[in-house]
């Protein structure tokens, strides 16, 4: 009896080393990511709960004028993809923590270059930027600090924090209508150098020579007095493909030269290999 005794009592010893108790976190993690015009933006973020306290105030639980993780556990973080406009202030391309001094009439937002979690660390440090965001009512109570974007144009959002009756709004803007202007311009201006270029490669390897050759001639055409050593050798495999030796002979020359002149010393190898194989 004592020895099953024992045996049971080391069974829930081990067992109590092992076992786990999980609990839902009281500020879950929130992961969200969208587009503000062509650039991807990604937010991380813990949601305290208000649970009955007043929220922003001078003796509030984040208090006026000082320094505020910008939710709960760990820093908040923000990733932008691209080169954006925050608040009127240009902020790089990037991952950042995302810091807050709270104040009855506007925050001020603090970004710094993205290290850890710990939102301590960053107390001390200069922000990359510092902007400010203009707060209004809510108009009813946000039990749940959120973080939302709203708002959306062509090329710009307001990224909007929410908690208690306080919503504080930041302005995002992008280049998306720049950038979509420029391939608008791009695409109807016709085929690059390297769009026929990339066209003849491919040609010449999976279709026809005879169009692969119009292709890569146009390319070395559009390259004007500038002519690219590796567009020329291109021109030359295609013209040896097709049999015309002699074409092919004087773009391998030209290439070899070209070649020589930028240091390309694959390309010397080639060209001198494909010459002397003529």
């Amino acid at each position: 009896m004592r020895k099953q005794f024992f045996t049971l009592l080391l069974a829930f010893t081990a067992f109590g080393l092992t076992a786990q108790i999980n609990t839902p976190s009281p500020s879950p993690m929130v992961k969200m990511e969208t587009v503000v015009g062509l650039t991807d933006v990604h937010v991380e973020y813990s949601r305290p709960g208000m649970k009955g306290r007043t929220i922003f105030a001078a003796d509030g639980l984040v208090p006026y004028g000082e320094i505020w993780r910008t939710g709960a556990n760990q820093a908040t973080k923000i990733t932008f993809a691209e080169d954006v406009m925050v608040g009127g202030q240009e902020v790089k391309a990037g991952s950042y923590a995302v810091l807050t001094k709270p104040a009855a009439d506007q925050w001020e937002v603090m970004l710094f270059p993205y290290e850890s979690g710990s939102w301590n660390s960053y107390v001390e440090q200069t922000p990359a930027a510092t902007v400010m965001a203009k707060t209004m009512s809510t108009g009813s109570e946000v039990e749940t600090f959120t973080i939302d974007v709203r708002n959306y144009t062509t090329d710009a959002a307001d990224l909007v924090m929410m908690w208690g009756n306080t919503a504080a709004m930041l302005p995002i803007q992008t280049n998306a209508k720049e950038a979509v202007q420029a391939s608008i311009e791009r695409v109807m201006a016709g085929p690059s150098m390297n769009d026929y270029f990339n066209a003849a490669t491919f040609t010449a390897e999976n279709g026809d020579a005879n169009e692969a050759l119009k292709m890569i001639m146009a390319a070395n055409a559009m390259a004007g007095d500038n002519p690219r050593y590796w567009m020329l050798r291109r021109q030359g495999l295609i013209q040896e493909q097709l049999g015309m030796k002699d074409e092919a002979k004087k773009s391998f020359e030209m290439s070899l030269e070209k070649a020589k002149e930028n240091d390309n010393m694959d390309y010397v190898r080639m060209n001198e290999q494909s010459l002397k194989m003529m």
